[in-house]
């Protein structure tokens, strides 16, 4: 009985011994990223960043009668510290890339290496519209990865990310590419891959790179209700961020060239009273004066189909397809007129904002603002405004909470259509006057008061 209990003991233990997946299957090794991860990690780095913040992070006793009472309605100044990612792609230059939102309030930016290596970090320079920032760091036995084809991307197409969640330093996550082209999360130019790999909360600048370790997109957002990963994240298409870096590196900023229309959409319903039967395109509504669309012969009702070969499914599309070329380049558009398919190669012209300037008073001092540009995307649903620009760390702008690519609407809920109307405004108000300003911020609205 003893042996036959033994036995029957050994036949259920000796599976579980042998549960571990075999080395290899048919004398084939079993497939692993692991070589891979081997190449590129060391390419991915920790950005860590730290400054001075006011007015963006509410202190936690800011509602507690006694802290309003010592303190008044000032925000204390408080330091910021973060954590990020960036990507090393320029080894012999020591270039970085990595996200503006992540190094947006920096004083100090240091880089940890992979190799626990700590650097100072100099800020190159940034472009929020597309939300990439070029960092450089000492250029001594650095790894860069290896640039990547975002164009050849496809839904489906396996990605791995590479950053450091939550300061978990080199962490990969893979998944495939669940999307292309998205768009709506608060840039002007985005183009987004959109990937079920995980990304968390300090991925942000990390890597995103296909299964033979090309670089194809920086990773840069996600969309969940709790900060962590709900498997839609969003990744800037490497073309798109080298071309910024480009022009970074190059001039300090990014000089991007300018079509010239205002436009929408080509909807189903568009395109039947076009009598089209394809819906898509980038309908132009409006030619501006002396722009390169103007000098080129394009009229409104034009539909854009391409440009320079590339398929334009919409007008955002067309925004971002221009967004990567620079003043003076030479493109090709592709356009239906009357149901013709026509064609025309043009010179871009300069993108410039007109009106700019600071405005003299306390509560916006540290602001650099403008007119609303006609091609700004929230043109044709505001009649006028002013954008704000720019605005300077720890100044009395940023501590009342505006934010670069604010549109001030009104003050005091009196409309302003331009910089003029705003500085007339503002010459009739007390200094000491509470403003009440209607901003559209992004996707949404909101009033914020000065006081």
């Amino acid at each position: 009985m003893r042996k036959t209990l033994l036995l029957a003991l050994s036949l259920i233990i000796m599976p579980a011994a042998h549960a571990a997946l075999p080395q290899a299957v048919a004398d084939e090794p079993l497939p692993s990223l692991a070589p891979m991860l081997k190449q590129v990690t060391p390419a991915v780095v920790n950005v860590l960043v730290k400054g001075k913040g006011k007015g963006q992070v509410q202190h936690p006793f800011f509602n507690d009668p006694n802290f309003r009472q010592f303190f008044g309605d000032r925000v204390p100044e408080r330091e910021v510290r973060g954590l990020g990612s960036g990507v090393i792609v320029d080894a012999k230059q020591g270039l970085v890339l990595t996200n503006h939102h992540v190094i947006a309030q920096a004083d100090e930016i240091k880089i940890r290496l992979a190799d626990d290596r700590e650097l100072d970090a100099e800020l190159v320079g940034s472009d929020p519209d597309s939300d990439v920032a070029v960092l450089r760091i000492p250029a001594k036995n650095l790894t860069a990865v290896e640039i990547g084809n975002s164009d050849k991307l496809e839904v489906g197409d396996f990605v791995v990310a590479i950053g450091n969640p939550f300061g978990l330093r080199q962490t990969v996550t893979s998944g495939i590419v669940s999307a292309k082209g998205r768009s709506g999360l608060g840039n002007r130019y985005e183009n987004f891959i959109q990937t079920d790999a995980s990304i968390n909360r300090g991925n942000s600048g990390g890597a995103l790179v296909d299964l033979r370790g090309r670089l194809v997109g920086i990773n840069t957002a996600i969309i969940s209700t709790s900060g962590g990963s709900v498997g839609i994240g969003f990744a800037i298409p490497i073309k798109l961020a080298m071309s910024v870096m480009d022009q970074i590196v190059e001039h300090g900023s990014v000089k991007r060239g300018m079509l010239g229309v205002i436009g929408q959409d080509l909807t189903p319903e568009l395109a039947k009273a076009f009598g089209l039967d394809a819906a898509r395109g980038a309908v132009v509504a409006r030619v501006l004066e002396d722009s390169a669309a103007a000098e080129a012969g394009l009229k409104s009702g034009d539909i854009i189909t391409k440009v320079d070969d590339q398929e334009i499914r919409n007008f955002d599309a067309l925004r971002n397809a221009i967004g990567l070329y620079r003043e003076g380049d030479k493109v090709k558009i592709d356009y239906l007129r009357d149901g013709e398919r026509m064609s025309v190669k043009l010179a871009l012209g300069k993108s410039t904002m007109v009106g700019s300037g600071s405005v003299d008073h306390p509560r916006l001092r540290g602001a650099t603002l403008s007119d609303l540009p006609e091609d700004h995307p929230l043109a044709e649903q505001l009649e006028g405004g002013v954008l704000v620009e720019e605005v300077e760390r720890a100044s009395p702008a940023a501590e009342a909470g505006l934010r670069p690519g604010d549109v001030i609407t009104s003050v005091n809920r009196k409309p302003v259509e331009s910089l003029a109307a705003l500085n007339e405004l503002l010459e009739n108000s007390a200094e000491d006057a509470q403003l009440l300003l209607h901003l559209n911020r992004g996707q949404g609205a909101l009033f914020l008061l000065l006081r």
